[in-house]
């Protein structure tokens, strides 16, 4: 059994991440425009109105953890504490600019403690599909929309892969075609870790670059549900990185 604790924490930011994508929502159906970065990324009205709906209550439930997050680049700089969260206020801009009805884009918050992901919340709010999922010494945990969910251990010929839809890369259409799958399913954002923590498909490959915050709090769902994250070799997946950038990783069910 989890603590009243741990459990209160995952509910008050599961809450906190559906405020966030209300607020995300609401600009979705007003056709929202967007800026470019100085890395060459969009920025929409909705990534700016998540991130300041997250990190006001994440002041309030947690004033004592740093926040990391990708729409504060002064946080970018700082080097890993033992425990913080890492955020991506709308992950799948891309896919929220498309305007194409599929709702592939995600608010992630996850708490990150000496290097692993212990908690984490995936919200698509266009698709009302809400997971989260914790780990810790009393046990892990996973859910959708309040719904105990667990990863699948893949069937040999039957196995569902899980690729961007948006970022597509040499070295995960390698990986692919080395290690053939009965079907790929092209998505956008962190959605694709809530599809392997709820059995609905397999494996997720990724060679391209990506950022901590991008894979947190689906990593930290993923876990709990009994699913795994490793580099490419086998080892096992840390965070904490030099400027919070991912390795290659490959993400896979039971």
């Amino acid at each position: 059994m989890m603590s009243r604790a741990t459990m209160a924490l995952l509910e008050e930011l599961s809450d906190v991440a559906r405020r966030a994508g209300d607020a995300i929502a609401e600009i979705y159906r007003a056709s929202p425009q967007a800026d470019t970065k100085a890395d060459g990324s969009p920025v929409t009205l909705a990534d700016q109105r998540a991130e300041a709906v997250i990190l006001e209550n994440l002041a309030e439930i947690a004033p004592d953890i740093i926040v990391i997050s990708e729409e504060n680049s002064a946080s970018h700089s700082l080097d890993a504490p033992e425990r913080y969260f890492l955020v991506d206020p709308l992950d799948g801009t891309r896919e929220f600019l498309k305007r194409d009805g599929l709702g592939a884009f995600t608010v992630n918050i996850a708490l990150i403690e000496h290097a692993v992901p212990v908690l984490g919340v995936v919200h698509a709010p266009l698709l009302n599909r809400l997971f989260c999922g914790l780990r810790g010494a009393e046990g892990s945990i996973a859910f959708e929309n309040g719904t105990q969910i667990k990863a699948r251990a893949a069937i040999e010929g039957c196995a569902v892969a899980l690729a961007s839809i948006s970022h597509p890369d040499q070295g995960t259409a390698a990986w692919l075609e080395s290690n053939p799958h009965a079907s790929i399913r092209t998505i956008g954002s962190s959605l694709k870790f809530g599809l392997l923590a709820a059995g609905e498909a397999d494996t997720y490959p990724r060679f391209g670059p990506t950022m901590e915050w991008d894979t947190a709090a689906g990593d930290a769902v993923l876990r709990a549900a009994g699913g795994r994250m490793e580099t490419p070799d086998g080892a096992p997946f840390l965070y904490g990185k030099p400027g919070f950038r991912n390795t290659p990783f490959i993400a896979r069910g039971k």
